[in-house]
C-alpha cells in the first residue's frame, strides 16, 4: 500500500504536541492546585522517557546515508532540530508556569516554597539540623581534575555542578543528589502559614558545610541532569540466556549515550563549556532548563493545605450483578460482565483469580502479564493457585519497557513457587491482556475468561481508564484455548474465528471491516467508524482511513497520545474528526466500533494503531457480544465524543484547541461516566 504522498505529522513531533496537552492541564486554573503540580511532574517524566527512547532512536537514524533517509520518508537530523526548538519552547512555558503562576498561587493558599535565600534564623537552624542529621552523610562531592575524564553521570540523577573560586582561580566539583530521601521538607508552621523547602535548596544552603576544607572566596552551584539512551540491544532468543542478557542490559542502561544535558540556564558560560568539552555532548543535546530538574518527583508534592487542592478520591463503583460474596464464576456462567476501571473496582479481577486458586474444580489457569504492580496481588493469587495444586501457566513479558527489572523479579518468584513461567515468542513482545480458567463441570472442561484493554495491575487500574470483560462465551473460549496452546509452545496462534490477534490477523481483519464500511458508503448506506486508542502512527492504517473518508465513511477518532493522521485535509480526510482527552485519569482503553450496515460491531483490544502493535506484537482484540455491554460501551464512547471540557481537537496545526460541541451544557467525560455508571447501578 503506497503511503508516500499522504499527509502525515511526524510521530515524534505529534508526541510533543501530546505532551503539550499535559502541560495545558498544569496551566488550567479549574484543575486543583496540587494536581496541576502533578501534571508538571507527568510532563517532565514523559519528556525524560521521550529522550531516552525516541530521541535516542532518531540519533542513531541520523547517521544513515541519504538512500536510507529516503526510505524513512524524513530526515532525522531535521526532526531532531525541530524537537529541540519545540522542547526549548515548552521548557520556557513550564518554567513560567511553575515560577510565576503555581508558586504564587501556593502562596495565596498560605503555602510557601522557600529557597536557600529566604530562610530566617529559626527555619535556617531547622534546615541545618536536618542537613547534618539526615543529608550530609549521603553526599560525597567529586572534585574534578582538568587532566582526568569526568566521572560517569547516572541517567536522570540530579547533580549540582559547583564552582569554588579563590583569587579568580576556580575549581569544580559535582554533588549527586541522594535518591532515597523525599525531595521535599515540610518546615514548622508559623501563624497558620505552611513552608516547604526542596532538597536542592537545603544543599545550596549548606554548601559551606560540604566544602569547608577548601579555601574559597565564593561558591556557586547549578543543577544539571543527564538523560541517556535507554534502548536495549538484546539477543532475541527467549530463554534463560535471554533473562540473563536482559539483566545485564539493564545495568548498561545507566551508561547509554548522552541524549540530553538539561542545565540551569543561569549557569555560567565557562561552566557549560567545561561540561560540553568533558562529556562530549552534541550541541543539539544541550537544553537550557530551570533551577530545578527531574520534576517527576513532584508527583509526590505534599499537600499541606486544604483537601480540595487535590481531586476528590472517588469510591470505586460496584458492577451491577456482580457480588464479592458469591462465586464470580457462577455469575459469569450466566452472562458477560464489563468492568470499566478506575470508575469500577479492579478487585473483581483479583477476586476472580483468588476464587480460581481455591476452587477444587479448577484445574488450570493461563494468563499473560505485561506490567505488574510492585506488590502484585495478581501474582500472589497465581502462587496460591500453584500451591493448591492447579496447573498455572504465566507468560511474563520481560521486555515491557522500564518494567523489565520488576518483571524479572516476579518471574523468578513465580518459578520458585511452582508456576510454569513462559517468556514469550521469539521476535515478538506479548502485549495481550488475557486470562483463562479451566474448570471441570460434569466431567467436561468449562472455560472462564478475563480479557482486558489494560494491564493486570491493580496500581495502574486506579488511574488508567480501561475496559475488562469477564465471560464464559464459548466462541471466545474456543479461540483462547488455541491462543494459549500456541503461546505455551512458543508459536503464533493461527486459524482463529472470533478473536483478532496480532501479528497474524489484525491488519487483514481490520482492513476487511473498514472495506465493509467503504462498500456500504458507496451504495448510499450509512457508514461510520469510531476508534479510540492511545496512539495512531501506522502509515498503512492511516492510508486506509483516508480511503474510507474519501468513500464517504464518517470517521470519529479519540486518540490520547501521538496522532500522525491529519484530520480535515481536502482530498484525504474531510470526513475524519479527531479529539484527544487528557484529564484526571489516563485514557488507556482501545475501542473499535464499526457501523456494519446497521448491525453495529464493537471490539475491545490491547493494540493501538501502531506498526509495532499490528505487526510485531502478540495482541488480542475481542468482540463485545452481550447487547447490554455493547450499549454500555457505546454510551461511554458517546459521552467522550461529546466532551467539551477536557477534549482537544487534533489537527495539523498543533494548536490543541479545546473541543467545542453544539451543546451549551458542559460535558466532562470522566465525571459524567462515573455518574452514569453510578446511576446505572442504583436504578
Amino acid at each position: 500500500m503506497d503511503t508516500k504522498n499522504i499527509p502525515l505529522i511526524n510521530r515524534e513531533i505529534s508526541w510533543l504536541y501530546f505532551n503539550d496537552r499535559v502541560l495545558q492541564e498544569a496551566a488550567d486554573p479549574t484543575v486543583p492546585l496540587i494536581e496541576r503540580i502533578k501534571f508538571l511532574a507527568i510532563f517532565s517524566s514523559n519528556l525524560d522517557e521521550f529522550y531516552r527512547v525516541r530521541v535516542a532512536t532518531l540519533s542513531r537514524l541520523a547517521n544513515l546515508n541519504e538512500k536510507a533517509k529516503e526510505i524513512l520518508g524524513y530526515n532525522p537530523k531535521k526532526i531532531l532540530s525541530q524537537i529541540k526548538t519545540i522542547v526549548v519552547r515548552q521548557e520556557k512555558k513550564f518554567h513560567n508556569l511553575y515560577e510565576n503562576i503555581i508558586v504564587k498561587q501556593l502562596a495565596e493558599e498560605k503555602i510557601f516554597l522557600l529557597n536557600d535565600k529566604q530562610l530566617n534564623v529559626t527555619r535556617g537552624e531547622f534546615v541545618k539540623s536536618f542537613f547534618r542529621e539526615r543529608l550530609l552523610s549521603t553526599l560525597v562531592p567529586i572534585m574534578l581534575d582538568d587532566d582526568l575524564p569526568l566521572p560517569e553521570l547516572r541517567d536522570r540523577a540530579i547533580y549540582f555542578f559547583v564552582k569554588l573560586t579563590k583569587h579568580k582561580k576556580s575549581r569544580y566539583a559535582l554533588i549527586e543528589f541522594p535518591d532515597n530521601l523525599s525531595r521535599f521538607l515540610v518546615l514548622p508552621e508559623t501563624n497558620n502559614l505552611k513552608f516547604i523547602i526542596l532538597l536542592d535548596d537545603i544543599i545550596r544552603y549548606s554548601l559551606e558545610d560540604i566544602f569547608f576544607i577548601f579555601d574559597h572566596d565564593s561558591i556557586e552551584a547549578y543543577s544539571l541532569q543527564l538523560t541517556r539512551d535507554a534502548e536495549l540491544d538484546l539477543d532475541k532468543e527467549v530463554s534463560v540466556k535471554f533473562v540473563d542478557a536482559l539483566a545485564k542490559s539493564l545495568q548498561k542502561r545507566r551508561k547509554g549515550k548522552p541524549m540530553r544535558l538539561l542545565y540551569d540556564s543561569e549557569m555560567l558560560p565557562e561552566m557549560i563549556g567545561y561540561l560540553v568539552k568533558k562529556m562530549k555532548v552534541a550541541p543539539g543535546n544541550l537544553i537550557p532548563g530551570n533551577r530545578y530538574h527531574n520534576f517527576k518527583n513532584f508527583i509526590a508534592f505534599p499537600n499541606v493545605g486544604r483537601p480540595d487542592l487535590e481531586y476528590k478520591k472517588n469510591v470505586a463503583l460496584p458492577v451491577e450483578g456482580l457480588s464479592f460474596g458469591k462465586s464470580l464464576m457462577g455469575m459469569i456462567a450466566k452472562k458477560d460482565y464489563l468492568i470499566s476501571t478506575p470508575y469500577q473496582s479492579f478487585d473483581y479481577v483479583i477476586h476472580f483469580l483468588r476464587e480460581a486458586a481455591i476452587d477444587p474444580k479448577v484445574k488450570e489457569i493461563n494468563i499473560t502479564v505485561y506490567r505488574l504492580a510492585e506488590n502484585s496481588k495478581i501474582i500472589h493469587a497465581l502462587i496460591n493457585a500453584a500451591k493448591n495444586g492447579k496447573k498455572v501457566n504465566c507468560l511474563v513479558e520481560l521486555r515491557a519497557r522500564f518494567d523489565e527489572q520488576n518483571n524479572i523479579y516476579w518471574s523468578n518468584r513465580l518459578e520458585e513457587e511452582g508456576v510454569n513461567v513462559l517468556y514469550g515468542i521469539d521476535g515478538y513482545k506479548v502485549h495481550s491482556k488475557i486470562c483463562m480458567v479451566t474448570r471441570m463441570e460434569k466431567g467436561k472442561p468449562a472455560y472462564y475468561s478475563c480479557l482486558s484493554t489494560g494491564n493486570f495491575n491493580e496500581k495502574t487500574a486506579g488511574i488508567y481508564a480501561d475496559h475488562t470483560i469477564l465471560t464464559a462465551n464459548k466462541k471466545i473460549s474456543t479461540d483462547l484455548v488455541a491462543i494459549f496452546k500456541a503461546l505455551n509452545k512458543n508459536i503464533l496462534p493461527k486459524g482463529l474465528k472470533t478473536l483478532i490477534v496480532s501479528p497474524i490477523d489484525s491488519r487483514p481483519a481490520i482492513y476487511k471491516l473498514i472495506d465493509n464500511e467503504i462498500k456500504f458508503a458507496k451504495t448510499g448506506k450509512k457508514a461510520y467508524l469510531i476508534f479510540k486508542m492511545n496512539s495512531l502512527a501506522d502509515e498503512q492504517m492511516i492510508n486506509k482511513l483516508y480511503q474510507a473518508s474519501n468513500a464517504g465513511v464518517k470517521i470519529r477518532l479519540i486518540v490520547r497520545g501521538m496522532c500522525c493522521l491529519i484530520a480535515g485535509q481536502k482530498g484525504f480526510s474531510e470526513n475524519i474528526e479527531v479529539i484527544s482527552i487528557v484529564d484526571k485519569y489516563l485514557e488507556h482503553a482501545r475501542v473499535h466500533i464499526y457501523g456494519n450496515g446497521g448491525k453495529e460491531l464493537i471490539y475491545l483490544t490491547s493494540a493501538d494503531f501502531m506498526t509495532r502493535n499490528i505487526d510485531n506484537r502478540v495482541e488480542v482484540g475481542f468482540p463485545v457480544l452481550d447487547d447490554d455491554l455493547r450499549r454500555e460501551i457505546r454510551d461511554i464512547i458517546e459521552t467522550q465524543l461529546d466532551d467539551n471540557t477536557k477534549a482537544r481537537d487534533i489537527t495539523g496545526n498543533a494548536v490543541n484547541r479545546y473541543h467545542k460541541t453544539t451543546s451549551e451544557v458542559l460535558t466532562r467525560a470522566q465525571i459524567d461516566i462515573y455518574t452514569y455508571l453510578k446511576n446505572k447501578n442504583t436504578n
